[in-house]
C-alpha cells in the first residue's frame, strides 16, 4: 500500500476546512449536519472525521485559523482594524455569522464553551498586548481600565458580525468603527 505523504495529508485537510467553512457559511452551525459536510467538503464522514474527532473539532479549527489571522492583524494594528478588515472582505468571514447560534450553545453546553474559549485565547491576548502597548505609548484614554476597553471592542465584533450577517450597509458600519476608534482614544 503506498505511504501517504504529508503534504497530501495537510492537502485534505486544507480542503476539508476549505469546505467545512462553505458548509458552516450556508448552513450555519447547527444545520451543517454531517451529511451536509459531506457533501459540501465532497468526502465521505470517514475521510472528515479520520482528520477531525468531530463536528465541534472541525469548527473550532475554522476559529482558531481566523482567530490567529485576526490576531496578526489586531497585534500589528489592533482590533478595530480586524473589524475594519471584516468590512472590506466580509465574504472571507460570512462564516462568522454562526458565532449568533453560537452564543447560545456557549451558555449551555460546557464542553463546547471550553472548547471555543481555549481556541479564541490568541485573539483576546493579541487584543490586550495591543491596547497595553497602546496605553502604554499614550494612545489610548486612561480613564478607563484595559479589560474595559477590551469588552468593549469584543462586544463592538460581536455587533458588528451580527450587522454584517444581517445585510447592514458596509458604508454605515465603517462610519461607526470611526466612533469608536474615537471613542479609545486619548483625547488632547
Amino acid at each position: 500500500m503506498p505511504r501517504v505523504t504529508e503534504d497530501h495529508l495537510a492537502a485534505r485537510r486544507r480542503q476539508i476546512l476549505d469546505g467545512a467553512r462553505r458548509c458552516f457559511a450556508e448552513y450555519g452551525y447547527e444545520k451543517a449536519t454531517v451529511r451536509r459536510l459531506e457533501h459540501t467538503i465532497g468526502m465521505s464522514r470517514g475521510a472528515i472525521f479520520h482528520h477531525f474527532k468531530d463536528k465541534n473539532t472541525l469548527f473550532f479549527e475554522l476559529a482558531h485559523e481566523d482567530d490567529e489571522r485576526m490576531a496578526e492583524v489586531a497585534s500589528r494594528e489592533g482590533l478595530i482594524q480586524v473589524m475594519r478588515d471584516l468590512l472590506a472582505a466580509p465574504d472571507q468571514f460570512d462564516w462568522l455569522a454562526t458565532r449568533l447560534e453560537i452564543s447560545r450553545k456557549l451558555r449551555n453546553d460546557p464542553a463546547f464553551h471550553r472548547g471555543w474559549s481555549e481556541r479564541s485565547a490568541v485573539l483576546s491576548a493579541a487584543t490586550a498586548e495591543r491596547l497595553r502597548q497602546q496605553k502604554e505609548a499614550g494612545r489610548l484614554r486612561d480613564d478607563v481600565p484595559g479589560g474595559v476597553l477590551q469588552t468593549y471592542l469584543d462586544l463592538v465584533l460581536d455587533g458588528l458580525v451580527a450587522r454584517l450577517a444581517a445585510g447592514d450597509d458596509p458604508e454605515n458600519l465603517s462610519a461607526v468603527l470611526d466612533l469608536v476608534e474615537a471613542s479609545v482614544r486619548q483625547q488632547g
